[in-house]
């Protein structure tokens, strides 16, 4: 008895840690991806890789509804373990991804993160500031929105700097004897 109430505690504990960590993109999609296809190999010639299937991840710069779809504009991050844009300063391009669908453009609104699995369709030529932008075109087969990260805000500690003495929380004023 007591063992399978160890069991039942451990399956109840490390479920959640374990599915905490799964790809936010299904395995069968994982499968047709092609692992050595990133944004700057297509980027130079997305004619050549049509058809081929990528898993890119980055930053919404613009979102627009048009007749097709909704064609989104990403910044391309690198991504985490689980697909998720890293926090860096470094990419490798932008590319656009078309949804067959209607998405709210206020929902996938510029600055949100996003991870995409889609088949690559070509080069779509647009202008980006004063210059021409050759942008590669994913039909997605696969989006995923990040949830918004909630600012952490930490209080001020209160007369942080008359901390006098170590048995005194930081946050209790300086004590005043004189």
């Amino acid at each position: 008895m007591r063992r399978f109430c160890f069991i039942l505690i451990l399956l109840v504990v490390l479920l959640p840690l374990l599915t905490g960590c799964a790809p936010v993109i299904s395995k069968q999609m994982r499968t047709q991806v092609a692992k050595d296809l990133t944004l700057s190999v297509v980027s130079k010639d997305p004619e050549a890789y049509k058809g081929k299937v990528v898993l890119w991840s980055g930053i919404i710069v613009k979102s627009v509804n048009v007749k097709e779809g909704t064609l989104i504009e990403v910044l391309q991050k690198p991504a985490g373990r689980r697909g998720k844009p890293k926090d860096v300063d470094k990419s490798e391009g932008r590319f656009l991804v078309l949804y067959p669908g209607y998405l709210d453009v206020a929902i996938y609104s510029q600055g949100r993160k996003i991870t995409v699995a889609g088949e690559v369709k070509g080069k779509k030529i647009k202008p980006l500031g004063e210059v021409e932008y050759t942008y590669p075109l994913i039909s997605s087969k696969e989006i995923y929105l990040w949830p918004k990260e909630k600012e952490v805000r930490y209080p001020y500690p209160h007369y942080f700097y008359y901390w006098p003495y170590p048995f005194y929380p930081y946050w209790y004023p300086y004590p005043c004897w004189w």
